[in-house]
């Protein structure tokens, strides 16, 4: 049985995910190189973040082109799940970032090292404007496909980052109070977790089979049964293949079934105009007849 294999809302930005993956590696280049030399952890810590940048947009793509190869007998909805496994492998990497952060800021709030404000200042306004023109860049994307939405996130929040690195830089450059760069660090990773785990929660429900966020279960079956020629439905089930693409399976009762193609058209119309669901499987079937008991007495 072949399904309908259409371009996934991902595979649409892939021209700017890749403009991005060029915009956001050749930063990382200059941000860990900027770490090093002035030793501050803020600067770093941004270089950590990007490099979840670099890796989810390169996940991202990857996910974009295993998605594209058309069903086989063995996996007949072909492969687009492994964009929603993309999003959540960016998911847990970035927690794990955050979490290092964390760790590294506690200690050089403890011990604050030495750095070079200035570069680091440079450095962090550069990193600002790129993260900013990649955040552009995936905005649009961002909207249809969970996994554009990922690498849109990670990019957004490097901007919030490198623009609190801007912030303990002038704070350094002009006070010399050295713990505004592990302060600064703490609070990059403490951004990333609650927008992470967003994602995260996300990519499991798909990954579960769960109602789509944006579908209310009750509604799509009271639409149904307020189709002339329906009884009833029951066992209703709908899920997402990948982000903007819905299915659909229900077994809907109805009073005679002579005119079942027709019906089946009109709810399969319904579904695709009212809810955005295009892959649906509809079973019709008619109330079974009433069960005949006969009393006996003595």
């Amino acid at each position: 049985m072949s399904h309908d294999h259409r371009e996934t809302a991902a595979a649409r930005s892939r021209g700017v995910l890749i403009g991005t993956l060029v915009l956001t590696g050749s930063l990382l280049v200059v941000e860990v190189a900027g770490g090093l030399w002035t030793g501050s952890l803020a600067l770093l810590a941004d270089a950590a973040h990007m490099l979840t940048d670099v890796g989810g947009l390169a996940l991202a793509l990857f996910a974009i082109w295993i998605a594209a190869r058309p069903p086989t007998p063995e996996k007949t909805y072909g492969y687009y799940r492994v964009e929603i496994l993309a999003a959540l492998v960016n998911a847990l990497v970035l927690l794990v970032v955050a979490g290092a952060i964390l760790f590294e800021a506690w200690q050089r709030i403890l011990t604050p090292p030495e750095i070079l404000a200035g570069p680091m200042l440079a450095v962090a306004v550069l990193g600002f404007a790129a993260n900013l023109a990649g955040a552009w860049l995936l905005h649009h994307g961002a909207r249809a496909s969970l996994n554009v939405r990922a690498a849109y996130l990670e990019v957004l929040s490097d901007a919030l980052a490198s623009l609190g690195v801007i912030v303990a830089g002038v704070v350094v450059l002009l006070t010399g109070w050295l713990a505004a760069d592990p302060l600064v660090s703490a609070a990059i990773g403490i951004f990333i977790v609650p927008r992470t785990w967003g994602l995260l929660r996300q990519a499991v429900n798909v990954l579960l089979e769960g109602t789509p966020a944006h579908l209310e279960l009750g509604e799509i079956e009271r639409a149904i049964e307020e189709t002339p020629g329906v009884r009833r439905v029951h066992d209703l089930h709908v899920w997402t293949l990948t982000s903007g693409r819905e299915a659909m399976s229900a077994h809907v009762v109805v009073g005679d079934l002579a005119g079942g193609e027709r019906l089946l058209e009109r709810l399969h119309a319904l579904l695709h105009a009212r809810f955005g669901v295009d892959h649906t499987t509809i079973q019709l079937e008619t109330e079974p007849p009433p069960v005949l008991t006969i009393k006996s007495g003595l």
